[in-house]
């Protein structure tokens, strides 16, 4: 089969449209920015990072599950942005993240993690904002009742509270 001419500049006007709609901007935010994410990102609201308050990101849509942690007495329901959402959003194109916590607790999360398990970026416990003083505002959770594997030091080591930066590497 023959490519036509115009059968390859319509291809190409295609993939330039897709290409050019996944790098488009991301709103600027309305509120105090609570999240910071770079590195290998290629989606950008503030130079060469995406910068994130509580309506943007629950512009992302919300999702939620219920779990028990070691950090909390009973089943606790958490309610935030799927961490593939967000990888989404932002264009992440690396193979894992480094999360930074407001104190500087540093954890590193492969991003096969986000998939294979539903991991969530908590803006809600129980249905309730979370305080910084209460290892809010922002909470990578995993669904640890979901798998019986997410139930050890590893993947608790990478739940991070009082999320405030993500560098994708």
């Amino acid at each position: 089969m023959a490519i036509t001419r115009r059968t390859l500049v319509t291809t190409l006007v295609g993939i330039g449209a897709i290409t050019q709609a996944e790098a488009a901007p991301l709103p600027p935010i309305t509120e105090k920015a609570i999240l910071t994410v770079s590195g290998k990102i290629n989606t950008f609201n503030a130079g060469d990072k995406a910068v994130f308050d509580r309506p943007l990101l629950e512009s992302l849509g919300m999702s939620g599950f219920v779990t028990t942690t070691p950090w909390h007495d009973g089943p606790v329901r958490f309610d935030g942005i799927r961490m593939t959402t967000l990888m989404d959003a932002v264009g992440a194109s690396g193979d894992s993240l480094i999360a930074t916590a407001l104190n500087d607790y540093e954890t590193r999360i492969p991003l096969s993690d986000f998939a294979e398990f539903n991991v969530l970026l908590a803006l809600k416990r129980n249905g309730e904002y979370m305080p910084v003083r209460d290892k809010g505002p922002l909470f990578i959770i995993y669904p640890f009742d979901s798998n019986r594997t997410l139930k050890n030091q590893k993947y608790y080591s990478r739940s991070a509270w009082q999320l405030a930066r993500i560098v994708i590497t």
